[in-house]
């Protein structure tokens, strides 16, 4: 979801209070026009069937509830849906599968009001029986799946079916075709925006079932999935028609049986280019339509030559992910200080970052509420990072340090010269630095998941407006990229991040999670929050329809090409 900086703070602030309501009936369909205004009409002239998007990584699932980077979710978004969707342009909820929602009194029950004459690609019906298969489905994982790639039902949901660690989700009753019930087992201000997130997109039983699409397991450094992973079945305006690996390019045509109104092209191409100004060389060329993430260093010639730059706010955030089960070291709270004061981030903000980009001061954007206004920016202060570190007899230590390439990402534009600039940092503080570097689907991500490196590069654009979708994420105990279970304070975190999230009212949930920011930030530390940066995408010439999104949460059925 992305939309402008001056209008990103009324817009994020209403979704979770609408999440919370009941919906009236409207249409995800209803939007026609660009971010600049312009008609999705196409301007006259004849119109090409085609639109070609240049992304910037390969995906590497289709299914989308064991994906968890953006790349991925920028195809499957256009051939899923869930319940809940996003109103392009805005953070806002809306109905998509679902047309209403109530909770109960005491915020337990959920009853969905479900979009009738709905069928998935392969012709079966959705209902209130195909809802409840597709929670069951994503309840019921492997330890395999459980541990990796099912990653946003543990940091929403929490547990799994037969485990150990307490779950959100209890159950689901099929009513009637048309009604659907979720039962939780506490209350969260997450539920039910979180169903908007596209890992929770329906998908066909009768396909999930025959597809065995559960059966994940190891593969060396990362996973193994079943085929019907690469060709999943769901409901929206577009669906898969082929992957060609070799030739770097995901195809997906029209889906006529679509419910809505129908997608404006006839195919939509992604053609895998991580290159930026590859992809920039071949939106000139023609070749591609559209592309993610130009550098911003480009953004006034790509204008002035007759495209669209759609700049998105900030809602984001790069950081440093430390890793103390790895690096015992890193369990010193003095020697995790040291790092931070190391590292010149003002000086990296100015200089590889685009205008309007910020030092970040804790792990959320200040457009969440929750954002602890009070905290100030770590300072720059080299020679009390060695101080610290001596202190912590860590004076020369080695720090595994990895960074992602063949990507870019919102709040990471070039990752390389970003890693660059901090390494230089830290090795002048007489830290060893040993560079690790793997491809963004080719390695890194599993290795992240894994705890494979000491520290590493890596960020978040915000799924919905929720402090817990920002920090609950990423400091949740097990399930965290930070490792904070092998601290002192990781459980404590984890109680203090589920009791915030806990709190009814409005006012004081955020006063909770201004306090919690404060010492998470000066008590715990568990990683180090960098910066934030505003992502752009470009259009090319006769090009309409495209609603920027401030969770880069892009819909492309709506656009039109011309010749």
């Amino acid at each position: 979801m992305k939309l402008t900086r001056r209008t990103a703070t009324a817009v994020l602030a209403s979704a979770v209070a609408l999440g919370m309501a009941g919906c009236a009936k409207s249409d995800r369909t209803s939007s026609s026009t660009t971010s600049g205004g312009s008609s999705a009409s196409g301007g006259g002239g004849s119109m090409s069937d085609t639109f070609t998007f240049g992304a910037a990584g390969a995906p590497e699932v289709f299914d989308p509830f064991y994906a968890s980077d953006g790349e991925t979710f920028r195809v499957t978004r256009q051939m899923m849906q869930g319940l809940l969707g996003i109103k392009p342009g805005t953070a806002d909820p809306e109905p998509e599968l679902a047309e209403s929602w109530e909770p109960s009194g005491d915020g337990l029950t959920w009853t969905f009001k479900l979009r009738q004459g709905v069928k998935f690609t392969d012709g079966e019906a959705f209902n209130a029986a195909a809802v409840c298969y597709n929670f069951e489905r994503m309840f019921d994982q492997n330890e395999v799946a459980a541990a990796g790639p099912a990653e946003y039902w543990a940091y929403t949901m929490g547990g799994f079916k037969g485990g150990k660690d307490p779950s959100l989700y209890k159950s689901c009753e099929a009513k009637d075709d048309a009604t659907a019930v979720l039962n939780l087992t506490r209350v969260t201000a997450d539920f039910p925006v979180l169903l908007t997130l596209d890992s929770f997109s329906m998908q066909s039983p009768k396909a999930l079932e025959a597809g065995d699409a559960n059966n994940v397991t190891k593969e060396g450094e990362g996973f193994k999935y079943p085929a019907y992973a690469m060709a999943p079945v769901g409901i929206g305006p577009y669906k898969l028609d082929k992957y060609d690996e070799a030739n770097k390019t995901v195809t997906l045509v029209r889906n006529d049986d679509y419910w809505g109104e129908k997608a404006k092209t006839a195919k939509l191409v992604f053609k895998i280019i991580p290159d930026e100004a590859t992809r920039r060389q071949e939106l000139e060329a023609g070749s591609i339509n559209a592309y993610d993430l130009p550098n911003p260093v480009d953004w006034k010639g790509l204008n002035d030559a007759g495209n669209k730059v759609l700049v998105r706010p900030a809602f984001n955030i790069l950081y440093m992910g430390l890793n103390p089960e790895k690096n015992a070291k890193l369990k010193d709270l003095r020697v995790r200080k040291a790092i931070y004061m190391a590292l010149n981030r003002d000086q990296m903000v100015k200089t590889q970052l685009p205008e309007g980009a910020k030092v970040a001061t804790q792990f959320m954007p200040d457009t969440v509420a929750g954002y602890n206004t009070a905290l100030q920016p770590v300072a720059y202060d080299p020679e009390g990072a060695k101080k610290l570190l001596a202190d912590a007899d860590a004076s020369g230590m080695t720090l595994q340090f990895a960074y992602p390439s063949e990507v870019s990402r919102p709040y990471m534009p070039d990752p390389q010269k970003i890693f660059d600039a901090l390494r230089t940092d830290l090795e002048a503080v007489g830290i060893k630095v040993d560079v690790v570097t793997k491809p963004w689907n080719g390695g890194y991500l599993d290795g992240v998941d894994n705890g494979e490196f000491d520290a590493f590069l890596l960020g978040w654009t915000g799924d919905y407006n929720s402090a817990n979708n920002f920090i609950g994420t990423f400091f949740s105990s097990p399930t965290n990229d930070f490792h904070t279970y092998a601290t002192d304070f990781g459980e404590t975190l984890t109680k203090e991040l589920r009791e915030a999230d806990g709190v009814v009212e409005e006012a004081a949930r955020t006063t909770a999670y201004e306090a919690l920011n404060k010492k998470i930030m000066e008590e715990y530390l568990p990683g180090l929050p960098i910066s934030h940066s505003p992502p752009a995408l470009v259009v090319g010439k006769g090009v309409d329809g495209v609603v920027a999104s401030p969770l880069t949460a892009e819909l492309f059925d709506t656009v039109t090409v011309s010749k």
